[in-house]
C-alpha cells in the first residue's frame, strides 16, 4: 500500500471530474454528481488529481494523518 493518500475537501470540489480523468489509477469517482470521492484502496498517493483540480479541493498526505 502506498505511504500516500489524496483526500479531497468536499467544501470546495466543484465536481469537474479533472481529477478523475487525471488518476492513473482510476481511484477517483464522482459522487452523485456532488463532489470526488477517492478510493483509498487504489489511490497511490501520485498527487496527479491534486495538481489538476482547478478548485484546489485535493492534497496529498501521508496515510493515517
Amino acid at each position: 500500500m502506498a505511504k500516500r493518500l489524496a483526500n479531497v475537501d468536499t467544501s470546495r470540489c466543484v465536481a469537474c471530474g479533472v481529477c478523475r480523468l487525471q488518476c492513473p489509477k482510476e481511484a477517483i469517482t464522482i459522487y452523485k454528481g456532488c463532489y470526488a470521492m477517492v478510493d483509498s484502496e487504489k489511490c497511490v498517493g501520485c498527487g496527479l488529481c491534486a495538481k489538476a483540480c482547478p478548485a484546489g479541493a485535493i492534497n496529498v498526505m501521508e496515510r493515517g494523518q
